[in-house]
């Protein structure tokens, strides 16, 4: 058994830690009709004062002293490197310029690299290496936009993790950078019109507060390539509802600009103008009721995927003389399964369908008259490249033990073709196997599980489990590779994802059942999750570790002060830990229309309160599992005051002797972007505490 700093730690040992004291104001209170709440810890939420600045500074000093002193910490790290260590390569994309263009990494290199070529063959050139924009490879790529005319490329990028993007433009033949700069953009692309794109942003935010003080009036201006920013048209704003956000679409015709606005209902409304004669905004849907999605434009008729009297999605098409929804003709019905998505394609339409969280891919005619299913091998997640005028169709697939394999399609056989396959070194996947399971959640619902582990399992009730789940904001969790995931598996850990209600793997519906006050269905359904691992001999409390990030930090958070006795690890990641006032910071009112708002009711603001994640840890000696809490310094957008106030809260009650510990990064955000440096940092720091703490020394094949 190693010690030093006052920490004993050795394999699966009690610990006995002592906390840094955070800082506190004990007159803090809220008051929500009648519903008092303390907020002892409110002073964390200045994340740059410098008590919190001293405060984070000792708690990432105690992480790293407990982490340091297990003696596998650095084997985790180099098995983790040489799993990463892989050729990863994206998905072709032809564009207007009738080059090729795709995103590879060669291995270890900290962002992928955007290649350029003449032929689809995967032999291109560089064409933007976004590690060449920082030194420690936190700048990330988060979108390019090639204009029609092949002529301009605009790339945005984001510094850091920041949610805040940066655009540039590139003359596309040369690669010559131009001297056009935008700021300040946010949940943006280009979309581009003529000699210049549209773009959504927020006005330049008071200095020092970039990354926590609340956003509000999204607009969107219209950039004139050669000109400075200060000289970008005002287009559209809304200073009635500036908690909504705005974003604009451009058809490739550049006929119409598409307004969306969202961020107060469960969709977006949706008007356009036309671009050729003006004239007044024409409104397709006033409201924020429902989700419509416009993927192909052809004259005055548009084809849009809506939930609007279909909760599992159909495909429509709008009259843009005529627009009104009562006017819209039917072209694929609703069925029993969740349309997804929609890509023209060579005159038809690629329709991408999920079955019970995993999905299917059906080629249909422009009338919506199915052609044909294209098989694929496996339970898995696709993504298409497609063109409404071209014939040349690649998609990838992707499964929990296949990293992707890129196809072409052959649109008038439907036949496949693999025209690339990614091989991880050391990675049989045949060593491994997937199963779906359903189990019955505690009102009876059945819930779908995918679980993926070496063939030959005991079922002896002693094998680690990693339970992940998400379960809101109408987002789905299909199968995925992850050469993190494959160090868990090499150990005889067995990988449960849960498709808890919240998400859209059954549609609306589905989605619905997870929402505002029935939030509560999605703890339980992850509850119930545990019980069948456990019941099945899968596990056993002993061996369970739990984990999520964002609306999943918060469902392990809420999940632990449920049921502390069925978990040994919880791993809630940059979380939503504060349910009373997460409204308050940046975007976070953007997420009312799953939550629900405090200050909506007394009834609201009690069901809140009642699993919120701050404020419902046990302080009377319950015995709660080992707990890493992991947040960053540029999350804006949740913020790292939950973690700091749910950990400062965490480590002041008696919840037995298990770690309680929080890693805060630096110069890393919510997780989009994160350099792979900085991604095997973070998982050689939870798989180490993770085995720590369920008492197994990880074979790594590394024995320095």
């Amino acid at each position: 058994m190693a010690s030093f700093a006052g920490i004993a730690i050795g394999c699966g040992s009690q610990q006995t830690l002592q906390y840094p004291k955070a800082p506190m104001d004990n007159s803090v209170t809220d008051d929500y009709e009648g519903l008092v709440v303390a907020d002892p810890y409110r002073p964390l939420e200045n994340d740059t004062a410098p008590a919190t600045l001293e405060w984070v500074k000792a708690e990432n000093a105690l992480t790293e002293s407990y982490l340091k002193a297990i003696p596998y910490r650095e084997n985790v790290r180099q098995r983790l490197t040489d799993l990463n260590n892989y050729k990863k390569t994206g998905l072709l994309s032809k564009a207007k310029d009738g080059k090729y263009y795709y995103y590879e990494n060669d291995g270890l290199k900290n962002q992928s690299i955007l290649f350029r070529s003449d032929t689809p063959d995967y032999n291109g050139e560089v064409f933007l290496d976004p590690n060449t924009l920082s030194d420690d490879g936190t700048v990330a790529l988060q979108s390019i936009a090639i204009s029609n005319d092949g002529k301009y490329t605009a790339y945005a990028i984001s510094r850091s993790g920041s949610d805040w993007n940066e655009i540039f433009v590139l003359d596309t033949e040369t690669g010559q950078l131009l001297p056009d700069h935008i700021e300040w953009a946010k949940f943006s692309g280009a979309q581009w019109q003529g000699n210049g794109f549209y773009y959504s942003s927020y006005p330049r935010p008071e200095a020092g507060k970039e990354f926590s003080n609340a956003n509000e009036n999204h607009q969107i201006y219209y950039h004139k390539i050669g000109t400075p920013q200060s000289e970008d048209k005002l287009i559209y704003e809304d200073k009635e509802h500036p908690l909504h956000f705005h974003s604009a679409m451009v058809p490739e015709s550049e006929d119409y600009l598409f307004v969306y606005a969202s961020g107060e209902g469960n969709g977006s409304s949706v008007m356009f103008k036309n671009l050729k004669t003006g004239g007044d905004w024409v409104i397709i849907e006033p409201s924020q009721d429902y989700d419509i999605s416009i993927f192909d434009v052809n004259g005055t008729k548009a084809k849009a995927l809506t939930n609007y009297k279909a909760p599992n999605n159909r495909v429509v098409e709008i009259d843009l003389n005529n627009p009104g929804k009562d006017s819209w003709k039917e072209i694929i019905p609703e069925g029993p399964t969740v349309i997804k998505g929609v890509y023209p394609a060579a005159g038809r339409m690629l329709v991408q369908v999920e079955k019970d969280a995993a999905d299917k891919l059906y080629e249909y005619d422009p009338d919506g008259l199915l052609i044909r299913e294209i098989t694929l091998p496996t339970f898995g997640s696709i993504s298409v490249s497609a063109d409404k005028d071209s014939d040349e169709v690649y998609y990838g697939f992707t499964s929990f033990t296949s990293p992707s394999s890129i196809y072409s399609l052959d649109m008038k056989s439907g036949e496949s073709k693999l025209i690339h396959q990614t091989e991880v070194g050391g990675l049989n996947p045949e060593d491994y196997v997937t199963e779906q399971v359903f189990y019955p959640s505690a009102d009876g619902t059945m819930i779908p599980m995918f679980l993926t582990y070496k063939k030959g399992l005991d079922k002896n009730g002693q094998n680690p489990v990693y339970l992940y789940g998400y379960g809101g904001f109408n987002i789905s969790l299909t199968p995925g590779f992850s050469a993190n995931r494959l160090l868990w598996l090499e150990n005889g850990g067995i990988y449960a994802q849960a498709n808890l209600r919240g998400g859209s793997e059954y549609g609306e519906e589905w989605h619905q059942a997870g929402t505002k006050m029935n939030k509560k269905h999605v703890f339980e359904d992850f509850i119930a999750a545990a019980e069948y691992l456990i019941s099945n001999q899968y596990t056993s409390p002993d061996y369970l570790t739990i984990e999520g990030g964002s609306n999943g930090g918060l469902l392990v958070g809420a999940t632990v002060n449920m049921r502390p006795d069925l978990f040994k690890v919880a791993i809630p990641r940059v979380g939503v830990m504060d349910m009373m006032r997460y409204h308050l910071f940046t975007i976070g009112w953007n997420w009312a229309s799953d939550y629900g708002r405090s200050d909506d009711s007394r009834e609201m603001a009690d069901y809140l309160y009642s699993y919120s994640p701050l404020h419902n840890i046990k302080n009377d000696g319950t015995v709660y599992p080992a707990i890493l809490i992991t947040t960053a310094d540029h999350d804006d957008r949740v913020v790292p005051a939950h973690s700091f106030k749910y950990a400062a809260q965490l480590q002041a009650s008696d919840t037995g002797d298990a770690p309680k510990l929080i890693r805060i990064d630096s110069k890393a955000g919510h997780g989009g972007g994160k350099p792979i440096s900085k991604q095997i940092d973070e998982y050689t720091d939870l798989y180490t505490f993770i085995f720590n703490n369920i008492g197994i020394e990880p074979q790594t094949g590394n024995t320095k």
